[in-house]
């Protein structure tokens, strides 16, 4: 007996001809901007920096499943943007096309980030053919000493791994497709960003977005970290990426940066850099948080854990079309955008940072 596959047309059928009709001509409500959805928590890189090596007792290797991923339809119906990445590697996930063409399907633009190791030219031609529009590959340097941090991906195969996607997707003519870097700034590897617009030239990357360390996996690494209350490292590491990113986009390319602002230091600070009014996070079991800092997949009692809802399948679309506005999320928000928010936002970086 044949059961239907969760992520087919079939299954998630798409809007009727007189919706359709008034999309195509007025355009499709997005009150959601950006889905980013966690397809798999499972990575064979351990980079130094990061919970899933800090807190590797008690970290929970999972992959979203078919249903889980077609629970989120009625959100994706809402939503502008779904980005597949969260606390591991997107393109381990063995659906994770099949994934791409459902966001597709509901309408939205689809990106991801990746660590780059599993490239080759099937995957290649799989991103360029799936229509989505941004690959983020991540870098914490700009040579094998400087991003040494990312342990278990040489910063060769990165840029292998992006030489690869640039000349498939060259010869496959999509021009749909932006090859873009997360770059992680950190303050021991300062020097090795002024080097980023030659690397950027030399693999024809059309954008960096530069950031810094925001969640804090250990306390040995709050060095590697920024706060607004260190002015004199702030002015540092902003005196070194503002030439950086001019001459990057003199290049006719794009460079990003965000920076903690030391001014904001004993002022009220309302909102955050994430959106959290108009984005959501989903984990691999379909558990909806404000943002990825507040839902690591482990097994432990996590304080600043905060899930507000859950997608699971089978529950009529209304309910799942208003996951992200219930009362937990509305709360959250609510007191974000006051002098007292939430514990996990308290001293988060984002709270105060500044986009160049």
């Amino acid at each position: 007996m044949s059961t239907t596959d969760p992520l087919s047309p079939r299954a998630l059928p798409g809007p009727g001809l007189r919706q359709w009709l008034r999309e195509a001509f007025t355009g499709r409500p997005t009150p959601l901007l950006c889905m980013q959805v966690e397809v798999s928590s499972v990575c064979t890189c351990r980079c130094t920096y990061c919970p899933h090596t800090t807190k590797k007792d008690v970290w929970q290797s999972r992959l979203m499943s078919a249903e889980t991923f077609a629970a989120l339809w009625p959100l994706m119906r809402q939503c502008g943007r779904v980005h597949l990445q969260g606390w591991g590697e997107p393109f381990l996930h063995p659906r994770f096309m099949d994934f791409v063409s459902v966001a597709r399907r509901a309408g939205c633009a689809v990106s991801t980030t990746t660590c780059g190791q599993h490239m080759d030219e099937s995957l290649a031609a799989a991103i360029v053919d799936s229509g989505m529009d941004v690959v983020a590959f991540s870098l914490a340097g700009t040579d094998e000493a400087s991003n040494a941090s990312r342990r278990g991906i040489p910063f060769s195969r990165v840029c292998e791994a992006i030489r690869c996607l640039q000349e498939v997707r060259r010869t496959k003519q999509g021009v749909h497709l932006e090859v873009h870097l997360a770059y992680l700034l950190l303050p021991s590897q300062l020097d090795a960003v002024k080097r980023l617009p030659e690397l950027m030239e030399e693999l024809d990357v059309h954008c960096a977005v530069v950031s810094t360390m925001d969640y804090i996996a250990s306390p040995e690494l709050a060095v590697e970290a920024y706060s607004p209350e260190e002015a004199d490292k702030v002015a540092a590491a902003a005196a070194v990426l503002a030439p950086v990113a001019d001459r990057v986009r003199r290049s006719g390319r794009e460079l990003w940066y965000a920076l903690p602002d030391p001014e904001a230091v004993g002022r009220v600070r309302n909102g955050c850099r994430e959106n959290v009014d108009r984005t959501i996070y989903v984990d691999t079991q379909g558990n909806l948080s404000p943002c990825v800092y507040v839902n690591l997949p482990t097994s432990e009692e996590d304080p600043r854990r905060r899930i507000f809802a859950r997608a699971e399948y089978g529950r009529p679309a209304g309910e799942l079309a208003g996951l992200w506005r219930t009362r937990g999320f509305r709360d959250f928000r609510a007191a974000l955008a006051g002098p007292w928010p939430d514990l996990p936002c308290a001293g988060c970086s984002k709270r105060f940072e500044k986009i160049w």
